[in-house]
């Protein structure tokens, strides 16, 4: 039995998905970011610091293992846990999940190798990814199938992570082919296809829910067709951004813009919300403050043609909603299905008020005279305030449930 287990162990990670794929995304989440920073490193201080280089550019290496590894990582740990959950279905079986881990954490290792210059890495850790990737969509689709009534919340997940899928295929079509195209599509349709939607479809689904659960008075507010709305939105984003028509992203900023400010007013637990609740909607402000920036770029594109905050309201997006919802999130299921209490401990808010500083950094990164300095003071921020965190949680994942229950 499980409980009888009092030390860590690495068999207990096959227990729960939740517990092999955040442990592979808690392992993904430095190793990424360690070869991003001393990437960076070695481009601002060359003569201090050598690092391999791929023939493939290393941003877009960076950009495909944080949408299609790192974050992923998470998602199927989330999805494969509560899909069964929210369909009435048994829970799924080891034997089905351990499959999608192996190929999301070989695939990543793989990438890095690949972008440490074995480039026949690289075509392994597409092929890795493709494999972990089919097996979780496949597993997902069979639960969407065996339902009996419509869970549009998983819907709407399942339909993200489809997108995700063709989103590492048209990577594999760029190693194939060499053409810039296929790496732009990849790239752009995780970040409108597959992300945004994830996570908002996710925070409409949970967020009302556990301020309900926390905040007396409180009335979760979850129409169906908030959710259309942000998919609608997303993929007009997608489409203009792959015709290049910056020009009228405005059309599609402004809008998200508004709805995510009233999103956010009528979320807002007015009550006295625990920690553990309030770092959701704190992080959910970046939703707005994202689509702030990004207006304020589309409209002065309009005007002048130029990208006039380079990639700040990528990183506004990317650091500050998805890396500030993921401590959170993770954070919450972490002590809920470990028997821990609903709180933040202080490796968790270290981490979250820390990553606030680094999107803030990197955002500011882009105004800077020397934007690669502060680009890699960004990238080393992110493994100085993530680590402590990632260490914790760790250890928690190899280890059995305090109370003393399964999973």
């Amino acid at each position: 039995m499980i409980t009888s287990v009092s030390r860590p162990s690495p068999r207990l990670l096959a227990a729960a998905p939740h517990r092999l794929m955040f442990f592979i995304g808690a392992g993904n989440l430095l190793l990424a970011m360690g070869w991003w920073a001393a990437w960076l490193a070695a481009q601002r201080w060359p003569g201090l610091l050598q690092v391999p280089q791929a023939a493939t550019y290393a941003g877009w290496l960076h950009a495909f293992v944080m949408q299609f590894q790192v974050l992923p990582s998470f998602f199927f740990g989330f999805l494969l846990t509560v899909f069964p959950r929210w369909m009435g279905l048994p829970d799924i079986a080891r034997w089905r999940y351990a499959p999608v881990g192996v190929g999301l954490f070989g695939g990543q290792l793989a990438m890095l190798l690949g972008a440490l210059g074995l480039e026949v890495a690289l075509v392994v850790g597409v092929l890795m990814t493709l494999a972990g990737w089919g097996a979780g969509v496949w597993i997902l689709g069979r639960l969407l199938l065996a339902e009996r009534g419509r869970t549009w919340h998983a819907r709407s997940c399942f339909a993200a992570m489809l997108l995700g899928l063709v989103g590492v295929a048209c990577f594999g079509g760029f190693l194939a082919t060499g053409s810039p195209w296929w790496v732009f599509f990849a790239i752009k349709l995780g970040t409108f296809g597959l992300l945004l939607p994830v996570y908002l479809t996710v925070a409409h689904r949970m967020f009302p829910f556990f301020a309900g659960n926390a905040v007396p008075g409180y009335v979760a507010w979850r129409p169906m067709w908030l959710l259309a709305a942000i998919w609608a939105l997303a993929m007009a984003q997608l489409a203009l951004e792959l015709l290049h028509a910056y020009a009228w992203l405005w059309l599609v900023d402004v809008p998200m813009l508004a709805l995510s400010l009233f999103v956010l007013w009528r979320w807002w637990p007015r009550g006295n919300a625990p920690g553990l609740l309030s770092v959701l909607f704190v992080g959910l402000l970046w939703w707005p403050l994202t689509f702030a920036l990004f207006s304020l770029q589309s409209l002065a594109y309009l005007a002048t043609d130029v990208f006039v905050l380079g990639r700040a309201p990528a990183h506004a997006l990317f650091i500050g909603l998805f890396g500030s919802v993921l401590v959170a999130m993770v954070s919450r299921v972490t002590q809920g299905h470990s028997g821990r209490p609903l709180a933040m401990n202080g490796l968790a808010w270290f981490a979250f008020v820390g990553i606030q500083a680094v999107a803030a950094l990197r955002i500011a990164a882009e105004l800077m005279p020397d934007v690669l300095l502060w680009q890699a003071l960004a990238a080393l921020g992110w493994l100085l305030v993530l680590s402590p965190w990632v260490l914790r949680i760790g250890l928690i994942y190899l280890s059995p449930r305090v109370d003393g229950k399964p999973g």
